[in-house]
């Protein structure tokens, strides 16, 4: 393997929100990050810190040919799907692209030797667990198929640890939100369903109002209660589970939290002050599949990792996605 090849690190889901933010790091560091995305959620336009290929989860032959045209040192796979909502009505769905689409991967992978794997798992493994402290020890108790599907995927790379030597890093993190601070990149999705960009889109007048989806749940002010971590945060954390691998430290799982939780209208607060604006909103039922509070309780990531959050503060992540909102929109 050359010293080129050694740095080329493939990264399913690159076109997308936390994907392409996280080849912008990895180009930083001095990787090449190859993208791999279907464009399904994804756009072109966010690939810009090295080569793009496009091509599906499921395409076993594709995958087998990206693998051996680029020979990278490890896979970062953020590739799925991921509205509760859509996981409640469509489960198959989820289960096919993301655990199907996980499986063809990982075969793939295996088969050519990348044996370093960085996983983006999600707090929603845990499901809603009241009053609990949530460690990487927690039990997993998923409330829809988009939890049910990434933990599958976790229970797969154990499996393949123990039969082919696959060595994973697992983060699941909290709430994501934010925008790269120079502005190349940021997030944008079709449709929109995450809670920060939707509220900005009221506030600049794309929507009428925003819809709080429940403000009877047993919390402070009656609304869901979340940890948030700035995307750039977030994708330092992959960077170094590809160094922890590259080290040979062995295969670990890593909650992706503040340890912070804001309610929705906490956000909404955040919102009118960093833009000077109101947020217009109604008030909804609840939507199924809904956890009331997700709050990360662990420091491993910091204390193994050395990870250190330094945008992982609301109001920076509102300011840098107001930013982006602004000023870089995509339209695909």
């Amino acid at each position: 393997m050359t010293a080129t090849q050694a740095r080329n690190v493939l990264v399913t889901g690159g076109a997308g929100y936390i994907g392409s933010h996280a080849c912008k790091v990895l180009a930083a560091q001095g990787y090449v990050p190859v993208t791999y995305d279907n464009l399904c959620t994804g756009w072109a336009d966010a690939v810009k810190f090295g080569p793009f290929e496009q091509g599906d989860l499921l395409d076993r032959a594709r995958l087998d040919a990206v693998f051996a045209k680029y020979q990278p040192v490890a896979v970062m796979h953020f590739a799925a799907l991921s509205q509760v909502g859509e996981a409640m009505s469509a489960p198959g769905k989820y289960w096919r692209n993301n655990v199907c689409g996980s499986l063809s991967l990982i075969e793939a992978a295996v088969a050519a030797g990348c044996l370093n794997f960085v996983f983006s798992s999600t707090c929603a493994t845990y499901g809603d667990q009241d009053g609990v402290v949530l460690d990487e020890n927690s039990a997993q108790m998923p409330l829809n198929a988009y939890g049910a599907s990434k933990r599958a995927i976790e229970d797969m790379l154990t499996d393949f640890g123990a039969s082919d030597g696959l060595q994973s890093v697992i983060f699941r993190y909290f709430n994501v939100a934010g925008a790269d601070p120079d502005g190349q990149v940021g997030e944008f999705h079709q449709p929109e369903t995450h809670l920060v960009p939707l509220m900005l889109d009221t506030i600049a007048g794309k929507r009428p109002a925003l819809t709080i989806h429940g403000d009877d749940y047993d919390t402070p002010d009656g609304t869901c209660i979340r940890d948030y971590v700035h995307v750039m945060d977030l994708v330092d954390a992959h960077v170094l589970g590809v160094e922890w691998l590259l080290d040979g430290k062995g295969s670990r799982v890593f909650n992706l939290g503040t340890g912070t939780g804001f309610s929705v209208r906490d956000v909404l607060s955040h919102g009118k002050v960093v833009t000077n604006q109101p947020v217009p909103h109604d008030i909804g039922p609840r939507r199924a599949g809904d956890a009331q509070c997700l709050v990360s309780g662990s420091t491993r990531a910091e204390s193994e990792l050395g990870w250190a959050p330094k945008r992982s503060n609301l109001e920076t992540m509102i300011t840098d996605a107001w930013r982006w909102h602004q000023n870089g929109d995509y339209e695909k």
